[in-house]
């Protein structure tokens, strides 16, 4: 495996600035950020929660999920691994697991691959999202 930027940092500070104006959204880029520790199928699957609450800032929440999960797929089209990308019904339980089989039966290598490029892509949308967050936004502890 070779290191390729991708513009990875410059599709996070567009996604972050997108988002931006979106009260409490682009923290969620620190939450995105430790989930890919538990595999692609977790990330993915965040965006449905948060889409499925009738609360219109957690859905704001989950659109900065999907977006930033489309970009990604694009991203990675351009290494030659296919990810779904296909919208998804919360409440439509075989879509899902149609989606996560495709994630699961990736080969170890582009799992390697794809793990690798979205931790890179998340540590730069936190890099965005500490420079941006409004004061508004910000935790006491946010530098």
């Amino acid at each position: 495996m070779t290191w390729k930027p991708y513009n990875l940092d410059q599709k996070a500070q567009a996604l972050v600035l997108k988002y931006r104006d979106k009260e409490g959204v682009i923290g969620q880029s620190h939450k995105m950020r430790g989930t890919v520790a538990y595999g692609l199928e977790r990330f993915w699957g965040e965006q449905l929660r948060l889409l499925g609450k009738n609360d219109p800032k957690e859905r704001e929440k989950g659109k900065y999920w999907q977006s930033v999960w489309k970009k990604f797929v694009g991203i990675m089209k351009t290494t030659g691994v296919d990810l779904p990308a296909d919208e998804v019904n919360s409440n439509d339980t075989a879509q899902i697991e149609k989606v996560a089989e495709k994630l699961w039966s990736l080969s170890l290598d582009d799992q390697k691959i794809c793990l690798a490029v979205l931790t890179q892509f998340c540590d730069s949308l936190v890099w965005w999202t500490q420079r941006y967050k409004k004061t508004a936004d910000r935790d006491d502890d946010d530098m």
